[in-house]
């Protein structure tokens, strides 16, 4: 599996990973992006943000790069700067299909992506991935399965994600929603000629949403490498609101609220990798302060409380707008 050599990397930051879907477009959900992000959100200026981000991720130790077909232009960005990177042979780089990007650039599209998990979706975007990252993609994902996703029952589209695994690429999946814990259980079942068709998965999970912790710790034990996204909640967990006891913990620690939400994340040992959605490099070099965060016992349970239902943590993202 190509998450190997991020277990063997020398870096602590190596079990952060660098998320691209705040920087690849110019519209999404997470808060605060009207601060982050340059006033006129151009093409070239989300290019070269995305750049800064890498060279900062990179040189401070990330080996993990996300992104997915519906970002925006993400892959493009990415495969421009990995093409001026060709001696960087031990970064590890996601994407995941079956969201077609569908806002044409902008922030107040009505409709800003459309979910398809068919097998033509998922030759078309193949393709479109390949075409921009090439022999450098390392994992491909469905993106946001849940438990009612053809996906899971397509034989057809089994067939052909078995062939991508045969010709080396880690074929893994995303989750959202209520349900995840479902829709990984589901997943873990799938096989193709006996063998399991999934090595690695990636849900939310963060201080406010922890339904999926459960059978997380299932696919690790069953050997898929776990990726965590959101840890940050979308802006939830950062400074300036964060909760009272997120925020009285980053004052115990002299570090940021984004530090000690991902470390809580962190704690947990069937995490792989969490992804840190910075789209400035100053939250990304405050996010990679979470694995020196000192959470004892005590700070630990502060966090548990913090726990919403996970009916109520969706409905909330479902109502955050596209900024």
């Amino acid at each position: 599996m190509p998450f190997a050599r991020l277990a063997s990397a020398t870096t602590p930051t190596c079990h952060l990973g660098l998320g691209l879907a705040a920087v690849g477009r110019p519209g999404y959900i997470n808060l605060g992006r009207e601060r982050d992000l340059p006033a006129v959100r151009s093409v070239e200026a989300l290019r070269e943000r995305t750049h800064e981000l890498l060279d900062a991720a990179y040189a401070q130790g990330v080996r993990y790069i996300d992104a997915a077909r519906s970002y925006g232009r993400a892959e493009e960005f990415l495969a421009d700067w990995l093409g001026a990177h060709p001696d960087l042979d031990d970064l590890v780089v996601g994407s995941k299909w079956g969201y077609t990007y569908t806002a044409d650039w902008r922030t107040d599209a009505e409709r800003h992506e459309v979910k398809d998990h068919s097998v033509a979706t998922y030759e078309r975007q193949r393709a479109e991935t390949a075409a921009l990252l090439g022999d450098r993609l390392d994992l491909y994902q469905i993106h946001s399965l849940t438990p009612d996703s053809p996906a899971l029952t397509d034989k057809a589209l089994h067939a052909e994600l078995a062939e991508a695994a045969a010709g080396g690429v880690t074929i893994g999946f995303s989750t959202s929603g209520p349900a995840q814990a479902d829709a990984i259980r589901a997943a873990l079942a799938v096989t193709v000629d006996g063998a399991p068709l999934f090595r690695a998965v990636q849900s939310t999970y963060n201080v406010l949403e922890t339904s999926a912790a459960p059978a997380l710790a299932e696919v690790h034990d069953a050997g898929l490498t776990v990726i965590v996204k959101e840890g940050m909640a979308n802006g939830r967990l950062a400074d300036p609101v964060a909760p009272d006891a997120v925020r009285a913990l980053a004052e115990e620690t002299s570090l940021g609220s984004d530090a000690v939400a991902l470390a809580f994340v962190l704690r947990q040992p069937w995490v792989s990798v969490v992804l840190s959605g910075a789209a400035t490099t100053g939250q990304l070099a405050s996010n990679l302060h979470a694995p020196v965060v000192d959470l004892t016992e005590d700070r630990l349970a502060r966090l548990d409380a913090l726990a919403e239902d996970p009916r109520a943590y969706w409905e909330r993202r479902a109502r955050l707008p596209w900024q």
